[in-house]
């Protein structure tokens, strides 16, 4: 029994043809869509590539450009075969290319569904590649003389003014690195010498964060050193006071800015996977429709079309078959007793002939 038949008459078949043509050109637009989409988030990913740790973040990007073009291309191709479609002459040279061509668009609108899924569970990887990428930037923050580094003091610093944090994790990660370049220090300074030698390993650290921790909104001047000595600073208490620097970390200011873009973009791939998936059904049921009038032979009359010729579980058993005896077709048995006609050939005994002997007289 088939799923969902519907009957068409002549007059419908032409409507269904006339509007797919035109939702195959809508989707030549939303697959330019989600190239555009894709594209964007790449660049985003790549403005800050140099706090990133090297992973797969690229790979949702990647997918939404790949799958964008796929989009115009197959649309493209879709649209010309339903506007052919609107006459029965026309739709018999694509009679053989419809049901590979609506197999290949069923896998690639599978394809927009995982792109879509993907943007919701890229942050988990997006969250390690940040903490790693930033950790390391913090890390070489004080190597402006370095080749290589020394970019990564004004990206940091940037980063920092333009999200409105402070560390990885937050401020405090500044006490636990250096990040006051050696040629800045005065090693004549006692103070400096006594902070050199407090640290295992010979490293200049201070309770104080660089001038892009400061938030230009607090009443009073940024504090940034000694931060937790209240003594330092007159009427100050770093456990109640609200800080004058900013609190959130960059690493959670970062997570949250792509996390709310791959948001968006999931959602635009979502609409789009559901409305590539309607232009595809509404193309099955116009090949199979006029596949049917076809086979009656009445081009004016009615016919039927529908999503499927069987129920879902004969069709699930069919193709399971299918794909069960694809190697078996060239397979010889070698069970006992089977007839196989290669063997089961009766001998001839083509090298020797009765012929009838003569007796050869004796000599007298």
């Amino acid at each position: 029994m088939a799923v969902l038949k519907v009957k068409f008459t002549k007059t419908k078949r032409d409507k269904l043809a006339q509007i797919l043509w035109i939702l195959n050109w809508v989707s030549v637009v939303s697959g330019i869509i989600l190239f555009s989409l894709g594209l964007f988030l790449k660049i985003e990913i790549k403005k800050r590539n140099e706090v990133m740790a090297k992973g797969d973040v690229n790979s949702v990007p990647n997918m939404l450009i790949s799958v964008g073009v796929i989009a115009c291309i197959i649309n493209f191709l879709g649209g010309k075969i339903c506007y052919d479609c609107s006459d029965a002459n026309k739709f018999s040279r694509w009679k053989l290319v419809m049901l590979p061509y609506i197999v290949c668009t069923f896998c690639f609108t599978f394809c927009i569904l995982v792109g879509a899924l993907m943007c919701y569970t890229m942050r988990n990887e997006l969250e390690e590649s940040l903490y790693l990428g930033l950790r390391d930037a913090i890390k070489f923050y004080k190597d402006t003389d370095i080749p290589g580094r020394c970019f990564l003091k004004k990206t940091v610093d940037l980063l920092q003014i333009g999200f409105r944090c402070c560390g990885n994790n937050g401020f405090r990660d500044w006490f636990e690195i250096q990040w006051v370049s050696p040629r800045y220090l005065n090693m004549a300074s006692k103070e400096v010498l006594d902070r050199l030698k407090s640290n295992v390993d010979g490293k200049f650290l201070v309770d104080g964060v660089p001038f892009s921790c400061c938030n230009p909104s607090s009443p009073r001047p940024c504090i940034q050193y000694q931060l937790t000595n209240n003594s330092a600073h007159y009427n100050y208490d770093f456990l109640t006071e609200e800080l004058n620097i900013w609190m959130k970390g960059c690493r959670e200011a970062l997570l949250d800015y792509y996390t709310s873009i791959m948001r968006s973009i999931g959602i635009a791939a979502l609409l789009i996977w559901l409305f590539e998936l309607s232009v595809l059904i509404g193309v099955r049921y116009l090949q199979t429709a006029m596949k049917n009038v076809l086979l009656l032979g009445d081009l004016e009359g009615e016919s039927d079309g529908w999503l499927l010729e069987n129920s879902f579980v004969e069709t699930a058993k069919y193709n399971i078959s299918i794909i069960k005896n694809l190697g078996k077709a060239n397979q010889i048995s070698t069970v006992s007793g089977m007839n196989d006609p290669n063997i089961d050939v009766q001998n001839t005994n083509c090298d020797k002939t009765n012929v009838t002997t003569k007796s050869i007289p004796a000599a007298r």
